[in-house]
């Protein structure tokens, strides 16, 4: 028996215990993003069929050769191994990766709008391919949004325009569901295999069983609700992450001018692990970016405001966040500084990822004021495609941006070369390399991510942005 949306959305959240099946079903993966090429290589690695689909040429024959078409620790093995198995395909034709398929994940950007909401046009474009590829064929297929959008988003905006393309309706000719994804850059691919909870917002029970029956290897306890509880659980978790990252900093703040060690004040605090939840992110340390966070506070701020609801926290992290950033401005401002070598340029340690990342922001500012600026990052070379991470953040990184242009031309070869007759240093990854320049600097540095586990163990030289 089938059900109707409403039926099920009846259906509080619960966590279904599953039986193991044998049964694989052929997955097509919209976007080959950070979210989508994980997804690939993972979802072939647990023995499925997956057409990978894209626009952008340079990703597309990275996944046929089985290479990553970004920076992951361990995909490229992946998709390599996928594709000798002849499990991993990739393709721009999205109608057909449909007809070819049972279920379908949508992992297409959803940057930040001119007026700070949701831009809809990439959902918007594969919802009606995927309409075309819905209409040309008999068989169930089921429709999976994995993009961080405002709950509705699904049944209001994809739905409808899959629904008109089509001919078909959700929930009784096709099903969908909404499943958020947990993977933290850097450590995706561990994550995607050890997951902290699986959540499936469905129109029906058959479209759910099927998207779970997917992550029944890696997941058990999988949790079952509707497409809207869904939708908001991503960015409430996006939301509170960030929220953890601006009270860590303003207690940072707050401890250095009287003397208090921070992260030993925030090392008690973290032990209580039933009352203040996880120790993660909860550390004093640089300002929040990368491709989530930033825009989720955006997203739900503008959410709140379209409703008329005062979240006043809420609608001051970006606030306490931006002030992170000027405080490490100011920091480097102070040592007067001609020259300044960066080392770290990426939103976090392990990935290429440029956009909204903090330091290109206190970059920019101090080309403005005319430092000369060299940088280096482990993961981000010349080569990487900065053009088209501006693309996703338009309207949201001024300081990319500003510098996209320009910062290859300032990246160096090697973190020496970076730091070569620089008056001084900032360092915004703690990897043991620039750990040892730090501590072998003769020239101030800045360090924004606790370089050193104890205030008495770091240089002279080195000033801490909360410690």
């Amino acid at each position: 028996m089938l059900y109707q949306a409403k039926d099920f959305a009846a259906t509080p959240a619960r966590r279904v215990p599953l039986r193991i099946i044998d049964t694989k079903v052929a997955i097509s993966v919209v976007g080959l993003g950070y979210v989508g090429a994980v997804s690939t290589g993972c979802l072939s690695a647990l023995g499925h069929r997956v057409v990978g689909v894209d626009l952008d040429p340079v990703k597309i024959a990275a996944v046929r050769e089985g290479r990553a078409p970004l920076h992951e620790e361990g995909l490229s093995d992946l998709l390599a191994e996928g594709v000798a198995l002849g499990l991993v395909e990739a393709t721009d034709d999205l109608v057909q990766a449909v007809v070819d398929t049972d279920v379908t994940f949508v992992s297409v950007g959803t940057p930040t709008a001119e007026d700070g909401s949701c831009d809809h046009r990439h959902i918007l474009s594969a919802a009606r391919s995927i309409g075309k590829g819905l209409a040309r064929k008999d068989d169930w297929h089921v429709v999976v949004m994995r993009c961080s959008i405002p709950p509705g988003t699904t049944m209001n905006v994809m739905v409808p325009e899959i629904e008109r393309v089509s001919g078909r309706v959700a929930g009784l000719d096709f099903g969908v569901c909404f499943n958020p994804e947990f993977l933290r850059e850097g450590v995706a691919i561990a994550d995607f295999h050890a997951p902290p909870k699986t959540v499936i917002g469905a129109t029906d029970p058959r479209a759910a069983e099927t998207v779970a029956r997917i992550y029944e290897p890696v997941d058990d306890n999988i949790i079952l609700t509707t497409i809207e509880v869904a939708e908001m659980v991503k960015y409430v978790d996006n939301v509170w992450h960030a929220a953890k990252v601006t009270f860590a900093n303003e207690i940072g703040r707050l401890c250095k001018p009287i003397g208090v060690d921070s992260h030993a004040v925030m090392d008690i605090f973290v032990q209580d692990t039933k009352l203040n939840l996880s120790p993660y992110y909860l550390k004093p340390g640089f300002a929040y970016g990368g491709s989530c966070l930033p825009k989720e506070v955006r997203a739900v701020t503008h959410m709140a405001e379209t409703l008329g609801v005062d979240l006043p926290m809420i609608a001051n992290l970006d606030r306490s966040n931006q002030s992170q950033i000027a405080e490490a401005l100011r920091m480097v401002r102070a040592t007067g500084a001609k020259r300044v070598a960066v080392l770290g340029l990426a939103f976090k340690r392990g990935t290429d990822d440029l956009r909204e990342s903090p330091i290109l922001e206190v970059i920019a500012a101090l080309m403005e004021d005319g430092v000369e600026v060299s940088a280096h990052d482990d993961a981000v070379s010349s080569e990487t495609r900065i053009e088209a991470q501006l693309a996703y953040v338009q309207y949201a990184s001024p300081g990319l941006r500003a510098l996209a242009p320009r910062l290859a031309g300032m990246i160096a070869t090697d973190a020496e070369a970076a730091v070569a007759g620089a008056d001084a240093v900032v360092v915004t990854h703690a990897t043991r390399s620039y750990r040892d320049i730090a501590r072998e600097s003769a020239c101030p540095v800045i360090d924004l991510v606790r370089l050193f586990g104890k205030a008495d163990t770091q240089p002279a030289t080195l000033s801490g942005i909360g410690w």
